[in-house]
């Protein structure tokens, strides 16, 4: 917990503890690994800090996957030799790309299809892709028998690409749950391709995250042999705060953001004056809770997003509202005196880590 200024730090700072994730890292893939699932490592939460590819590059998991070409590009520039996979349809545009550093990518598209093959041929190389199933959560993935006539196609028609597997996403887009009768319901549709195929699927990937609940509760169908796992491991808070999954095995503090306090002032809660638009736009409602003690803190939503998206680790600090640069804190009922320059730790959550491994105005130190 911090409150000292560390000599030669400079603030705000974003605190990664790579041993942590190591750890977290771990203790998924070998659970999985314990129902036969291989495990995706997705980077594009913490925006493919290469520090922490490493990390990954150094563990259990199978793949290493991101939505964003340029993280999986770093991946070979780093030197690491794990198969990399593209999580997000690909464009048209970037198709070159892709099949020079991602050596899986999932697809829904038959548009797509025919410009990965024509580029697979272009650069004499065979390109694996994981056709989508659209599961009810409405954003990828073929409806219906799209999915079987779009493999027929991968498999007769496509001299440069190769038919890896099926995949499914939930949760992302429509909250829909990965429950045991949904994951069935994709199994029998990948067992379809199969059936049309005539051979057995390498990859059966049923989602991401939020299918960590079914392999913890040990429902998760067996033919099931993929998982593409990303806030799981990094963070680890969604399922425990939403769902009530133990994830006690968890750490939940890789990442730290620290702020330094620059203003400590008793004030009124009530703004004084005609209210309009703050400076995003929104007009804040107000309580008068008469005079507390607030605490500015330098950084601010340009950096994490939004006030919602960070947590406090010390009792008695709540968050109030933000601007681009500032954090208002209110501390009137901390257990300790906080002075101008102490430093303040706060956890964040998926959107925030998104913007802090993004943000030119944190410093990131990596430790462990």
């Amino acid at each position: 917990m911090g409150s000292v200024r560390e000599e030669g730090h400079r603030y705000p700072e974003l605190v990664v503890d790579r041993s942590k994730l190591a750890d977290n890292i771990r203790e998924i893939t070998s659970r999985c690994a314990e129902k036969g699932i291989a495990v995706t490592g997705v980077i594009k939460g913490m925006n493919g800090l290469p520090e922490l590819i490493k990390v990954y590059g150094d563990s259990d998991v199978g793949m290493i996957g991101s939505s964003r070409v340029e993280q999986l590009r770093d991946v070979k520039d780093l030197g690491i030799s794990k198969p990399t996979m593209m999580i997000r349809i690909p464009m048209i545009s970037e198709a070159p790309e892709i099949v020079k550093y991602c050596d899986y990518s999932l697809e829904s598209e038959d548009a797509v299809l025919e410009a990965l093959n024509e580029e697979a041929l272009r650069q004499g190389k065979i390109h694996k892709v994981i056709l989508m199933a659209e599961m009810g959560d409405l954003r990828e993935g073929y409806t219906g028998d799209d999915i079987v006539r779009a493999a027929l196609r991968v498999e007769n028609e496509f001299a440069g690409l190769e038919l890896a597997g099926a995949g499914m996403n939930v949760g992302c887009y429509g909250s829909v749950l990965p429950t045991r009768d949904k994951l069935d319901e994709f199994v029998s549709r990948a067992e379809a391709v199969e059936d049309a195929v005539g051979r057995k699927l390498d990859i059966i990937s049923g989602g991401a995250t939020s299918s960590i609940m079914r392999v913890l509760d040990g429902d998760i169908p067996e033919r099931i042999n993929s998982l593409r796992i990303g806030e799981g491991i990094l963070l680890a808070r969604d399922l425990p705060l939403f769902y009530g999954t133990d994830l006690s095995f968890m750490h939940r503090d890789v990442f730290t953001l620290r702020m330094e306090l620059i203003e400590l002032k008793k004030k009124p809660t009530l703004p004084s004056g005609t209210i309009g638009r703050d400076a995003f736009g929104h007009m804040p409602e107000y309580t008068d809770s008469g005079e507390r003690m607030r605490a500015l803190a330098a950084c601010g939503k340009v950096d994490y997003g939004s006030e919602q998206d960070i947590f406090p680790r010390e009792k008695g600090i709540r968050v109030i509202g933000a601007s681009s640069d500032h954090t208002i804190l209110d501390v009137e009922d901390m257990e300790r005196p906080v002075k101008v320059g102490d430093v303040l730790d706060f956890s964040i959550d998926y959107a925030s880590m998104v913007y802090v491994t993004a943000s030119r105005n944190l410093h990131i130190r990596f430790i462990g």
